[in-house]
């Protein structure tokens, strides 16, 4: 009886072989028509994405210079970007340079970039945590930008500079307030200048120059501080640390006053 469920087994083993086995061949009677490899595998590429990839890689072996061959290069990665997780990602990240590379004068080439950039940006992390890919993505929009300045996906990359720009300078301010709260301030000041020279346009930076005032003045270094009370209290004035920059300033102010002649008499 076992013999005979073995045998079974084997038998049903055999047959579902060879229909994964069919389903993952080119069907012949279009193999020398690429118009015809790509639209089949466009229509398999998302209920069946393995399918849909031997047929828009046959575009890409057999027509490599072809119009289809760079729309098949293209839905390959799509298909790998549109997953989401970050294997697939990476993937898709790898097919898009590989476009770029055969074709880095396509009409495309700036929106294979744009989803280099975005692979990255989408599996990012929020600040206080690891920024490396924040990093990488803020590299590649710059890419884009550089290489196709005049493209509609440098419009979009600026905006997203923007963002990447915003997530790190908050990831260094959140590093620099726990340096400020534990009493290394010069760690503290380094943090908070990386701010001000690559990220000027931080949303808090009001926040970022009363605390590298304050880390000045708490380390001694009170002549370094008031440029940036004022600073703040100037650019910033509907700030809520204004009244704390005013009374740091006003307290100096008279601690330090020069007595005036006679005073003492």
């Amino acid at each position: 009886m076992r013999k005979y469920i073995l045998v079974g087994v084997i038998i049903i083993s055999l047959f579902a072989l060879n229909c994964k086995k069919s389903e993952l061949e080119i069907d012949p009677s279009i193999a020398s028509n690429e118009q015809a490899l790509f639209e089949t595998g466009q229509k398999y590429i998302k209920k069946n994405p393995e399918k849909g990839r031997l047929y828009l890689r046959q575009v890409i072996d057999a027509f490599p210079q072809s119009f289809y061959a760079q729309r098949a290069m293209l839905a390959i990665a799509d298909s790998y970007y549109s997953k989401g997780d970050e294997g697939n990602m990476i993937i898709a990240a790898s097919e898009y340079r590989e476009f770029i590379s055969r074709f880095p004068y396509s009409p495309s080439a700036p929106y294979a970039q744009y989803h280099i950039a975005m692979s990255y940006f989408k599996k990012s992390q929020k600040p206080g945590k690891d920024q490396t890919k924040t990093e990488t993505a803020l590299e590649e929009f710059k890419t884009l930008i550089t290489k196709y300045p005049t493209s509609e996906e440098a419009e979009q990359a600026n905006e997203k500079i923007k963002e990447c720009e915003e997530k790190l300078a908050k990831h260094s301010f959140l590093i620099a307030k726990h340096y400020y709260q534990v009493r290394a301030y010069n760690a503290s000041i380094d943090r908070l200048q990386e701010i001000l020279t690559k990220y000027p346009h931080f949303s808090e930076m009001d926040r970022v120059y009363f605390f590298l005032a304050d880390s000045y003045y708490q380390s001694k270094r009170q002549e370094q501080a008031l440029p940036y009370f004022r600073k703040l209290i100037s650019d910033y004035p509907d700030s809520k640390l204004v009244k704390k920059a005013t009374k740091t300033l006003e307290e100096y102010e008279k601690t330090n006053r020069t007595p005036e002649k006679g005073s003492f008499d």
